[in-house]
């Protein structure tokens, strides 16, 4: 989809995936303590788990496509008074970025994403990851009733964050994803923890 589509998404109410907090599972990490250093979260639509753990005292960045998303996002982070720089950005071309992160959240990003744009996505990734960074990833399951939208097979997602291309997948645990159009159990999930080697 191209920028334009996710800016629409977001003009009118709140898209499903908007749920006006942070996602269970990224508050529950943050609680222990899983983002270090500089904080990168790739598709970070308004806002909300980078304003979470911004609130930790850790410099984040959110980056998206959707300009009508970051200036929500801009406008969050100014009202809570936390220090949060929203850029617009494809997730798909970091490598001009100029910058390194120590952590990098996808939340609900790689989903979005076929296969042949999943390759190009974790190259992008990488060239923004410090080496021996983590990359903290929450997406659809293709496993349980109720899948959510585009979801992903385990091995869909350990293929394109392969040794051959410089990751470590240390952990793929199920999990739930929020959305606004699910129960309020969510949707099954699977939640990665890939390091850059």
């Amino acid at each position: 989809m191209s920028g334009r589509a996710w800016d629409a998404s977001y003009r009118d109410d709140p898209p499903p995936w908007d749920i006006g907090r942070p996602q269970p599972a990224i508050a529950r990490l943050a609680s222990a303590g899983a983002f270090a250093g500089a904080v990168l979260d790739a598709g970070c639509g308004t806002g909300e788990n980078a304003l979470h753990v911004a609130a930790l005292g850790l410099p984040v960045v959110g980056v998206d496509v959707a300009e009508t998303a970051l200036a929500t996002a801009r406008k969050k982070a100014h009202d809570r008074g936390l220090d949060v720089e929203f850029v617009a950005a494809d997730a798909l071309r970091l490598r001009h970025f100029g910058r390194r992160f120590t952590t990098v959240l996808d939340c609900g990003l790689f989903h979005t994403f076929d296969g042949d744009e999943r390759q190009h996505y974790a190259a992008s990734l990488a060239s923004v990851i410090e080496h021996d960074g983590t990359l903290l990833v929450l997406c659809f399951s293709d496993i349980g009733p109720d899948v959510g939208p585009h979801p992903v097979s385990r091995d869909e997602l350990t293929a394109a964050f392969n040794p051959g291309a410089g990751w470590t997948v240390a952990a793929v645990d199920a999990e739930r994803i929020q959305t606004r159009i699910h129960g309020p159990d969510g949707a099954p999930a699977w939640l990665a923890t890939v390091k850059r080697a």
